[in-house]
């Protein structure tokens, strides 16, 4: 593959809700231009984007692919972004790398969530965006409903630049708007020009009337010549439009079928005529050597930058670090710094990835996207430089985790397995985190949602050959009393010589600190205990607290006095003082009204004010108690509420049902509280089955 200068770069990235068919319009675009000779299909397991056999077996794309494309002289590089939320890690990497966006809708479909997140996404990161409208060859195909939806959600920014041609209810071709031009569908792409039909023309004006408004506003003197009644030239058009389009005043909307590869030369050539070059982006690091700003801003003079947007970590195609070229020129032989592991490597290939094909190349200019293998102690967001100009660029800040379950391996002895499995996945997606419950004797396995937590089961099973299952996970409860008592333990054993004995008469009551789990002191007068044993005692109560005996799990906010007791001046140790304690301790728990604790998160949901009752039903249904709603500018409402952790499992499946993946939570721990009567007596089951299960086990 040629090297490209920034000039003739652009880098797009594909956002739209799962199934709108970003993946297919890949497929056409790349077999328009000639990468392939057969349009491949998503059903069929053959397209170039969703390579991997999870994505084959589900029918959707489940990781960030990149094609790119030559149209003419420049080099398209195309992100195609899964559009289910679970993989929302995803298309946040893809989003730093590029510097435009392609939103795609369903004409049969028509805007859904994914739509309007991909805006959203688009508004967040500052993109030149363009919408495809694709399935214009269905029956029940409606480029009018999704215009007017969008006009209806983003107002006068929203731009047609096409309006279907349709004969006998079949979509032939389409109306240029900015040349006013008919143009009917020969093979694939390719058109002749036609008349525009009489029975568009209404729509066709519309179009035209709204797109010449925005070239007017664009700059004062195109105004007064708009409002002297002057025609604009093509070029002014066409300049002023550019312009509009890279600063998000004009987003424009282009139709087709990607099904049928119709509409994408027209794509291809909005994407090289409007989209900008990456040099229009600003970018700034730090140099380490001197603490100094660097910019940048994909200045192919300047030292090479490179920085890694997304980890490949596949057993069948090898590790690869996706990066984009920030400044200078990254050769194949180079030697590269990673400032932030301080590690130097040599380059021995350098590549440029097309979905799994790896096509080799000798140097990448500032502003490309490319591909090195085996770089050992690189991971997504570090920095690659020279070691003379050593560059770091901000981390990205990807959404965070908050659904888990717990996880066990099925084979015990495939422990070590799993684990280099699972950091493996973990470099490859940065929404996974695996943490070690000590406390809890479980493992917990978090994501963004339960669809990809399995996946990640099935990854591992298909991909790297061990097997794990996925359960509920244990709740960190704890349990405290609620009253004070004085109970004596004794610890009497007697046994050939030297036998063991340890007398303590100690108080229980609550400390008020629940942050605590336990505060000890003494209060013996006359040496009935000797000092030397007082630490054996507080021993003892510290092992006792561990574990409950209500339910087995940790005690908090105990008051401990030692008030009494008796030893022997033979038998008397530390031990039996120890002993004699827990034996105290278990007595005196259950005498002073043990209650379980309940784990207490502050949530936080984001919501469009329509859902607000559904959410605070649920959550009153969940024991939540809704502490207030804050109005947010863009129509939604946050919605605080106090909730058991208990009750926030499946919760990310339940939002999404509810709002049809619009809503977003997350949450913090807040405190304990007293849980229910009838909770308590739940989890005393749970946890006596449990702890019988693992004693089987």
């Amino acid at each position: 593959m040629e090297t490209y200068k920034y000039e003739k770069i652009r880098n797009v990235v594909l956002l739209g809700h799962g199934g709108s068919g970003k993946t297919t319009l890949v497929e056409a675009i790349a077999y328009t231009t000639g990468i392939t000779n057969r349009q491949g299909k998503v059903e069929e397991g053959n397209t170039i984007s969703d390579y991997d056999k999870e994505e084959n077996k589900r029918l959707f794309s489940i990781s960030t692919t990149v094609v790119p494309i030559i149209w003419e002289d420049t080099k398209i590089n195309l992100l195609d972004t899964p559009g289910y939320f679970d993989f929302v890690g995803e298309v946040e990497e893809a989003l730093l790398a590029c510097d435009a966006a392609i939103i795609v809708v369903s004409a049969k479909s028509g805007v859904e969530i994914g739509t309007m997140k991909a805006w959203d996404y688009c508004e967040k990161y500052k993109l030149p965006r363009m919408f495809f409208v694709t399935d214009m060859d269905d029956d029940n195909a409606s480029f009018r409903a999704v215009v007017e939806r969008l006009d209806e959600l983003y107002g006068k920014k929203i731009a047609p630049f096409h309006s279907p041609i349709r004969e006998n209810e079949k979509f032939v071709g389409f109306v240029n708007v900015v040349k006013m031009a008919g143009r009917r569908f020969t093979k694939l792409s390719d058109y002749v020009d036609c008349e525009i039909p009489e029975y568009s023309m209404e729509y066709v004006n519309k179009y035209r009337e709204s797109l010449l408004d925005a070239v007017a506003e664009s700059s004062e003197e195109l105004m007064e010549k708009y409002f002297e009644g002057e025609e604009f030239t093509p070029q002014e058009i066409s300049t002023a439009l550019r312009s509009s389009v890279i600063d998000c005043s004009i987003v424009p909307v282009l139709m087709g079928s990607g099904l049928y590869a119709q509409g994408t030369r027209m794509i291809l050539e909005a994407i090289e005529k409007y989209f900008p070059s990456p040099n229009k982006g600003v970018l700034t690091g730090v140099n380490t050597k001197t603490d100094e700003n660097f910019a940048a801003d994909y200045d192919a003079n300047k030292p090479m930058t490179a920085y890694v947007f997304k980890t490949i970590a596949d057993p069948f195609i090898g590790k690869f670090s996706l990066i984009k070229i920030c400044s200078g020129v990254l050769k194949s032989d180079s030697v590269i710094y990673n400032a932030d592991k301080d590690t130097e490597e040599k380059l021995s290939r350098l590549y440029v990835l097309r979905g799994k094909e790896q096509i080799e190349v000798k140097e990448l200019y500032a502003g490309d996207i490319g591909a090195i293998g085996k770089l050992s102690n690189t991971v997504t967001g570090d920095t690659l430089s020279t070691k003379a100009t050593p560059i770091v660029y901000a981390r990205p800040k990807l959404s965070v985790p908050y659904a888990y379950q717990r996880f066990r391996t099925k084979n015990k002895g495939d422990d070590d397995k799993v684990s280099q499995a699972l950091q493996k996945l973990m470099e490859e997606d940065l929404t996974l985190r695996v943490v070690n419950d000590k406390e809890n004797r479980q493992t917990l396995l978090y994501g963004i949602g339960e669809q990809q937590l399995d996946v990640v089961v099935s990854k591992m099973l298909q991909r790297y050959k061990v097997d794990i299952e996925i359960m509920k996970p244990r709740v960190p409860y704890r349990e405290t009393i609620r009253k004070k008592v004085r109970v004596q333990g004794k610890y009497k054993k007697q046994s050939g010589g030297h036998g063991q004995y340890g007398d303590v008469h100690i108080e229980f009551e609550p400390s008020g600190d629940m942050d605590l789990p336990y505060v000890f002191e003494e209060n013996v007068f006359g040496g009935v205990v000797p000092k030397n044993f007082f630490p054996a005692v507080e021993k003892g109560i510290a092992e006792s607290v561990l574990k409950g005996p209500l339910a087995g799990y940790p005690v908090v906010g105990l008051k401990a006095t030692l008030v009494d007791g008796s030893y022997h001046p033979v038998d008397s140790s530390e031990m039996a003082f120890k002993m004699a304690t827990i034996q105290a301790f278990k007595q005196g728990i259950m005498e002073a009204t043990p209650i379980l604790l309940e784990p207490i998160v502050t949530l936080k949901v984001l919501v469009p004010d329509k859902f607000t009752g559904d959410i605070m039903g649920d959550l009153n249904r969940r024991r939540g108690r809704v502490l207030g709603m804050n109005p947010l500018h863009n129509g939604k409402q946050e919605i605080v509420a106090d909730i058991p952790l208990s009750e926030t499992f499946g919760y990310a499946t339940d939002l999404r049902s509810m709002t049809g993946g619009i809503g977003e939570y997350s949450y913090e721990f807040a405190r304990y509280e007293q849980a229910p009567s009838d909770v308590q007596q739940k989890v005393i089951e749970e946890s006596e089955k449990y702890a019988n299960s693992e004693e089987v086990g």
